[in-house]
């Protein structure tokens, strides 16, 4: 058989459903062989948006997302979401082409060690060398893309190895079951717990990969005990429970830093210390227990007193199973806590100033949409206010970056969104910076047939930037820049584009947008002069003064 059609087939024996792809000649075998395939071919306009679409796949589905470029240059375009998916615990199988390994004619020609510089940004990297071991380099690449923690894997396919006659062989897919904690570190933490006066709960992106909201639900519900929850830990109990103190957005001084400050131990549920830190640890200060599927990584500002490591779910159940609520428990502090988040969360909900303000348009899109509903985010300081304002009914329906912390995402995460739930209403909300990055998709996305809608927060300028900048009192200077106007944009690559004038006059163009089929663009004038007074200054005072 072929080397590209048993490629093609081991492909398909992992159950792959698409292919995201920027192809260039050394892909052409690999071509021909998909064309007669059962997988689907998804042609995008540069290779971060394959990637990017490969990676919210993975994500939403935990079945690796395929991508495939070719060499050089095709190959270094993937690096950004490769370490997308990596740092943010997603399983994605990338294939890149190279020239022939074994006779060549181009010299050096666009050649690069991608093997090498795809080594400390994946899982597993590979060249594929001989014909007759390649379905078994497929097969080990799948089962560590998926395993804990999921990330990125990376197989280099040669020209000539892509030609070559090899024997047919595959390999059945296996599934790997996760270990149950360790029975000593279950008993630990009922200790800690029990002995703990304000126990507190975090949840973080881990949690959030399982089909854990059942075991945390109840865990919250048996107990009595108030959960936060870090960015990508969002959705996994819906945060209308009256026990939910909030997204810790920031690292330190908002308002539900006052409650973790007033904690003496943490149950931190699937954070480590790739998503950015929800709170820091000091010597001589709160425990913290570290529930996850590996041991914690130790940092300078997470040490944790206990591990227990293995399947969340199981650990959860086991704890839910073993703690009895304890008549020292003191939570009458998160109480006043969570009471304080909730009027300074809706505060300007209904400020109708325009341009208009990120709380409000929050508060719109939390409205208009059902739970099941999805936003997609790029990165800016938006992601800050949907982060902290939003509230999730569900799993998986605010998607961020918390890891890496990407632009670029949003558009081509939300056009993965739609293929996998066309019957969900699904929202990428970008910066006008994320949006330029990988603004070209929009032509993917319309050639798809998508439905979704796009809503770019046009500032001119790079504004999350803008916010550390005066944070840090340096001059406002080298953050600005002119736009396109973002509705002809749209409108030349088929989609209907809108400019709103007012805050009603958006509230009518979302209405049309949500209950029209397409691609459609909201170019909203945004603004962002609260961002320092409230998240750098007001927070600051009113959360130390809890």
């Amino acid at each position: 058989m072929k080397a590209s059609d048993l490629f093609v087939k081991a492909l398909e024996n992992e159950g792959v459903e698409y292919i995201f792809a920027v192809p260039g000649e050394e892909n052409l075998d690999f071509l021909q062989s998909l064309k007669n395939s059962s997988i689907r071919l998804v042609v995008t306009r540069h290779e971060q948006g394959a990637g990017f679409m490969a990676a919210t796949y993975g994500r939403l589905t935990g079945k690796p997302g395929v991508c495939l470029s070719t060499l050089g240059p095709g190959a270094t375009n993937l690096v950004t979401p490769a370490a997308y998916a990596q740092l943010g615990g997603m399983p994605m199988f990338m294939i890149t082409g190279q020239k022939p390994i074994k006779k060549s004619k181009q010299a050096r020609f666009q050649i690069i060690d991608v093997v090498d510089m795809m080594r400390p940004i994946t899982k597993y990297t590979k060249q594929i060398v001989n014909s007759n071991n390649m379905t078994a380099q497929i097969r080990e690449a799948f089962r560590l893309a998926i395993e804990e923690k999921p990330g990125a894997v990376h197989l280099e396919f040669p020209e000539d190895i892509a030609q070559e006659t090899c024997e047919e062989r595959l390999y059945e897919p296996v599934g790997h079951i996760i270990p149950k904690p360790d029975e000593t570190a279950i008993e630990k933490a009922v200790e800690m717990i029990h002995a703990a006066k304000n126990p507190l709960l975090l949840i973080g992106a881990g949690a959030n990969r399982k089909i854990t909201c059942d075991a945390l639900r109840d865990f919250v519900d048996g107990t009595g005990i108030y959960f936060f929850n870090t960015q990508m830990g969002k959705g996994v109990i819906d945060e209308r429970h009256e026990q939910y103190l909030g997204t810790a957005a920031l690292s330190s001084n908002d308002f539900v830093h006052a409650g973790i400050d007033a904690a003496d131990l943490i149950i931190n549920v699937g954070h480590d210390v790739i998503e950015k830190p929800p709170f820091f640890m000091e010597k001589g200060g709160k425990k913290v227990i570290h529930v996850n599927f590996s041991p914690a990584e130790v940092d300078q500002v997470y040490f944790p007193q206990l591990n227990v490591v293995g399947d969340i779910t199981n650990a959860i159940k086991q704890l839910t199973a073993r703690i009895k609520k304890q008549s020292h428990w003191d939570f009458e502090f998160y109480k006043k806590v969570k009471k304080e988040v909730q009027e300074h969360l809706g505060k300007y909900f209904e400020d109708e100033r325009f341009p208009m303000l990120p709380q409000r348009l929050v508060n719109l899109l939390r409205n208009k949409l059902a739970s099941e509903d999805i936003i997609t985010l790029d990165n800016g300081i938006y992601k800050l206010w949907f982060a902290r304002n939003y509230p999730c009914h569900k799993p998986n329906t605010l998607l961020l970056d918390n890891a890496l912390a990407s632009m670029g995402a949003g558009l081509p995460s939300a056009m993965m969104v739609n293929m996998l739930y066309p019957e969900r209403k699904v929202v990428a909300v970008c910066g006008d910076g994320g949006f330029m990055m990988n603004s070209q998709e929009m032509e993917t996305a319309v050639r798809l047939g998508l439905d979704l809608t796009v809503i770019i927060l046009n500032d001119h300028a790079y504004g999350m930037i803008k916010w550390k900048q005066e944070d840090m009192g340096f001059d406002d200077f080298g953050l600005d820049y002119n736009n396109p106007d973002f509705v002809k944009y749209a409108e030349s690559y088929g989609a209907k584009g809108f400019r709103p004038e007012s805050d009603k006059d958006f509230q009518e163009i979302l209405e049309e947008c949500f209950t029209t089929k397409g691609v459609k663009l909201i170019d909203l004038p945004v603004d962002y002069s609260l961002n320092h007074p409230i998240l750098n200054v007001m927070l600051k005072e009113k959360a130390q003064k809890l």
